[in-house]
């Protein structure tokens, strides 16, 4: 028992500050543009949709900002998450690599969305708002909000991508049991639905489309707010807990990590693992390879554009440059609902054209068969999600292998797959098929990028 597979910090570890990695950036964030004027967006603005503590964090410079003392309250029902070594799946392997994983599936949600969405109810709530609207894909978000509305006595309205709420229906039974309303989107609720169902009464839905009904639903009611959980900077700021903690255990294992793998959509997850390690290697203090993973059948880092574009389908969002699909782009109805989107993340995007790391795609079988092959080993099965992360880092293991090389790998283990065994049972019976997005549909979509001068 000398081989130490848990690392666990104590309470009195949780970071009191969450890393902002603007601070770090050598060159400021690209501005934020008004969807009606094109003009660079004002505070005021931004204050019809989100309160303006939040709104502050999005422009905010310092490198540390405060973590408020009832979210760290908050935070202690499943902060610190456990640092795990991955001995089993090293040994299944073969390879001389040292694997290690954050289990950030320990949280109530089951997933790290509510690392940010605690803070973001919180401020919310202080700000006199009674009520926060919002999308989810996979559910991971929305079940994260409702849990936060619940705890701040917040009501919760949440437009849920209709592929998703038909695939994961016990997600939707998750919400509803916080007090969340949840609808399929496209839906008749708004008339940024109805546009999309009169055009296409059969879609699917999309988290653009989702965006764009809940910021509807916000902008027209003073006492509701818009909440995101992934792409914006305060999103991705809240996040960098989980990075913070990491660097805490790697001391206590004796260890640093060599490769960062971190699955990637709008970018939450990938930046509140990579932005602390990027932060050091930005300052000179370190040499972190860093990937980020991605969907093939959605590949926004990989296959997108560098450009402006808005964050919704019916563009009520404002213009963000960032890496894109084109705001029409609907997806297919793959299984990975939470990477289920058209744009990245404006920072993530940034660093990523500044060359700060690597980003790569995989096919959807891959996914799940990493994913059941590191079930059996380490005995959690991942969010479909998570396995494009267990993928990357299984690809690097083998590399190790294959090259005789000791390195130290770590991913983010964003999720459990316990609300996903309806794709488990599709991959298992052969249903699941590859996708690759068609390149002419992908320059479909981006011929409609709006002209930003």
């Amino acid at each position: 028992m000398t081989d130490q597979v848990k690392y666990v910090l104590d309470e009195k570890d949780i970071p009191e500050t969450w890393y902002n990695v603007i601070a770090d950036l050598p060159e400021p964030p690209h501005g934020v543009l008004h969807p009606a004027t094109g003009q660079p967006i004002t505070p005021d603005d931004l204050a019809t949709i989100f309160p303006p503590a939040l709104i502050e964090q999005e422009v905010s410079d310092q490198r540390e900002i405060e973590i408020p003392g009832p979210v760290r309250e908050l935070y202690r029902q499943w902060r610190p998450s456990p640092l795990f070594r991955a001995r089993r799946w090293e040994k299944a392997l073969n390879t001389p690599a040292r694997i290690y994983y954050k289990y950030e599936g320990v949280s109530p949600a089951g997933s790290h969305k509510p690392n940010t969405a605690i803070p973001q109810a919180y401020y919310n709530k202080t700000a006199g708002i009674k009520k926060l609207a919002t999308e989810t894909g996979a559910g991971q978000w929305g079940s994260s909000l409702a849990i936060a509305c619940s705890a701040f006595d917040l009501e919760c309205l949440v437009f849920m991508v209709k592929v998703s709420s038909e695939q994961k229906p016990y997600r939707k039974a998750l919400m509803q049991s916080f007090g969340a309303e949840v609808v399929p989107s496209p839906s008749q609720r708004t008339q940024s639905g109805r546009d999309i169902l009169a055009k296409d009464p059969d879609c699917t839905g999309s988290l653009g489309i989702a965006i764009s009904e809940a910021v509807e639903v916000a902008a027209a009611s003073p006492d509701t707010n818009y909440a995101l959980g992934s792409v914006l900077n305060h999103v991705c700021l809240h996040q960098t807990v989980i990075g913070l903690e990491c660097m805490k255990q790697f001391e206590m294992a004796g260890d640093s990590p060599d490769v960062i793998c971190a699955c990637t959509g709008g970018g939450s997850n990938f930046a509140g693992m990579a932005f602390p390690y990027l932060g050091q290697n930005l300052r000179g203090e370190s040499n972190t390879r860093v990937v980020a993973v991605e969907p093939a059948a959605c590949p926004t880092l990989t296959k997108g554009a560098f450009a402006y574009d808005y964050g919704d389908t019916a563009h009520l969002t404002p213009m963000v440059k960032m890496h894109t699909l084109g705001s029409s782009f609907i997806p297919p109805g793959f299984h990975s609902g939470g990477l289920r989107y058209h744009g990245m993340g404006p920072l993530v995007s940034q660093l990523l054209d500044l060359q700060a790391f690597e980003a790569t795609s995989v096919h959807q079988l891959e996914i799940f068969e990493s994913g059941v092959e590191f079930a059996k080993a380490e005995l959690i099965l991942p969010a479909p999600e998570a396995n494009h992360a267990v993928a990357a880092a299984r690809r690097e293991a083998i590399r190790c292998r294959e090259e005789g090389v000791g390195q130290t790998i770590l991913f983010n283990l964003c999720g459990h797959g316990h609300f996903d065994m309806q794709a488990y049972t599709d991959y298992f019976a052969g249903k699941l098929k590859d996708y690759e997005y068609p390149a002419e549909e992908i320059a479909m979509a981006l011929s409609g990028l709006p002209s930003v001068g």
